[in-house]
């Protein structure tokens, strides 16, 4: 039985085993919640981008001005890839 008393949450068993493995509790409701609603598809893994380590500076850039990242534009193509994965 899961642990979850949050009614945001769609698929609770889903969230728990996520959040047992390490998941975020944002990531773990979203990916419970997609998985609950029938339309969508989630799987653990993400899409079939290229790593960080493969994208130009420009489009590291563009990505972090996307999500918010402060001090990007000071920021090298190593410390802009820090950031987004820790993001």
């Amino acid at each position: 039985m899961a642990k979850t008393n949050d009614p945001s949450i769609k698929d609770a068993d889903t969230y728990e085993a996520l959040r047992d493995q390490g998941a975020s509790k944002e990531k773990a409701a979203r990916i419970a919640n997609a998985k609950a609603n029938k339309d969508m598809h989630p799987s653990k893994k993400g899409g079939k981008a290229s790593p960080y380590e493969k994208w130009t500076k420009e489009e590291l850039y563009e990505r972090a001005q996307e999500i918010g990242i402060d001090g990007r534009s000071d920021m090298s193509k190593d410390q802009l890839i820090k950031a987004l994965r820790e993001h």
